[in-house]
């Protein structure tokens, strides 16, 4: 259980981004808040001297980069709202996705974004960096993005497609060896028409592998899915990943302490 706390802090330290709107940095500064706290709530006893030492290391960490969390959170929230704008599937508001805007709308609403956003460039570098990469894109690039809106039915990216396709290779690849897609050019479009099995035909397929069999896979690959399915409940609720380890640390501490052996009284047997 020590183990998997020094892994959820090496998780948080390290975690991946997937821009424009999940950032590592921040969603890893989150994640060690709600650890620190829930750390600090076991009680100061011998045997948690290691937890209080993690704790501090964490407080520690959390008070040393505290300001550029908040310079990232705001430039993270300014994100988002750029997203709001452009009516972005991934970001975007439900409030403004009922409608569809037009072109001239959308891009009134991101001048005015642009003009009440005004970090400090000094002290905020976060939020700098992003008001000038912002206004670069947008003055290279909105202008091309605006028919987007005025045509109905024209997606504002081809993310999907390209998700899509992006499968298609990797299958292809997985089954030729091969690492030219080139036949996708011709047979693609027939590989996404069928892609879909009927039911029965799925049915089919299970019941030719035996239960038990099926069961020792299971297994097998519930063991090596625990740490991920760990990380999975830590980035969803790392305070609650927390407790409920910390209590299971506590059970099993309970358990193990050694029992009070009585004092065996000595009698005379006699014959």
């Amino acid at each position: 259980m020590e183990r998997q706390i020094r892994s959820a802090i090496r998780d948080a330290v390290n975690r991946s981004s997937r821009k424009p709107f999940h950032w590592g940095g921040l969603a890893g500064y989150q994640q060690l808040q709600a650890m620190a706290q829930e750390l600090h709530r076991v009680a100061a006893e011998p045997e948690t001297v290691y937890l209080q030492q993690l704790a501090r290391q964490v407080a520690r960490v959390l008070e040393k980069n505290q300001a550029l969390a908040q310079d990232l959170q705001q430039a993270h929230i300014q994100a988002k709202r750029i997203a709001n704008c452009l009516r972005y599937p991934l970001g975007v508001d439900s409030g403004l996705a009922a409608r569809a805007p037009a072109g001239s709308e959308v891009a009134d609403e991101m001048q005015a974004l642009l003009q009440q956003f005004q970090p400090n460039l000094k002290a905020e570098p976060a939020q700098a960096a992003l008001r000038a990469a912002w206004h670069r894109l947008w003055k290279t690039w909105g202008a091309e993005l605006l028919p987007c809106y005025d045509l109905p039915g024209l997606p504002p990216d081809n993310l999907k497609l390209e998700g899509l396709f992006g499968r298609l290779r990797r299958h292809q690849r997985r089954i030729t060896g091969c690492r030219s897609t080139r036949e996708l050019r011709d047979l693609g479009h027939y590989q996404v028409l069928f892609g879909a099995e009927t039911e029965t035909d799925l049915l089919r397929q299970l019941r030719q592998v035996p239960l038990a069999e099926y069961q020792a896979h299971r297994h097998r690959l519930a063991e090596a899915e625990a740490q991920r399915q760990f990380l999975c409940r830590l980035h969803r609720d790392p305070g609650r990943a927390i407790r409920e380890l910390i209590t299971k640390y506590t059970v099993r501490r309970t358990e193990l302490a050694p029992e009070r052996v009585l004092p065996r009284t000595s009698s005379l047997h006699t014959d």
